[in-house]
């Protein structure tokens, strides 16, 4: 028989989830001038364009809209920031890989996330979003490996894992455990699946999430 959460266990998580429905935009930058104070907890989301940062991010802050959200890969040009209280926050980041923009925009836009990476100190953590079906591409893998090479925890979230029947995304999550695990030599990098639409996975961000943003801690 399974055991229920204690009152005490429920009471935590409550507080939790609604640290992140309270979740506000504060405001997109689009160089590094224009970032926010370098204070507090911020956690990033990155990934290939249409991989589904934005609607992870509205997944897991319980809003339809909080994040934008578009079928045209690309959108998201700017780093997008979200309060969740005085000491938190949630980072959009430019998606890679597609955007039909100018080269010399793309490059732009390379240039000014790997500085924030590399230089913002209150980044307390990456989620790195791969679309299940199509993970671990040489940009993901790059991503991978800078933020092995400087010590950054990452989190993969699998997405879209409601396109593929359970047996096949069960497998694609083995694989990208097993090929991660071989380069990841410090365990700094989780791996799950994930959907947006049906909400799976989303206790175990909610785990990750809330190691890094310090929550529920005495």
């Amino acid at each position: 028989m399974t055991s229920r959460p204690s009152p005490k266990n429920s009471a935590k998580k409550n507080v939790s989830i609604a640290a992140y429905r309270g979740a506000q935009f504060e405001i997109s930058a689009a160089k590094l001038t224009q970032l926010p104070a370098d204070e507090g907890l911020e956690v990033a989301f990155a990934g290939r364009s249409n991989a589904g940062k934005s609607s992870a991010i509205n997944k897991i802050c319980c809003q339809k809209s909080l994040a934008r959200t578009s079928k045209t890969p690309g959108r998201t040009q700017l780093i997008n920031f979200f309060t969740m209280d005085e000491k938190r926050r949630l980072v959009d980041l430019p998606g890679y890989g597609y955007a039909k923009v100018s080269e010399d925009i793309k490059r732009r836009w390379q240039q000014t996330m790997e500085q924030y990476l590399a230089t913002r100190e209150s980044l307390q953590g990456l989620i790195l979003l791969m679309d299940v079906r199509h993970p671990l591409k040489d940009v993901d893998q790059q991503l991978l490996a800078w933020s092995w090479n400087v010590g950054m925890p990452t989190h993969v979230l699998l997405t879209k894992a409601d396109k593929l029947k359970r047996g096949a995304a069960q497998n694609t999550l083995l694989k990208v455990r097993k090929e991660i695990s071989e380069n990841d030599h410090e365990g700094l990098t989780g791996v799950q699946l994930f959907s947006s639409l049906k909400g799976t996975g989303l206790n175990e961000v909610y785990a990750v999430l809330d190691g890094w943003f310090q929550l529920n801690q005495k």
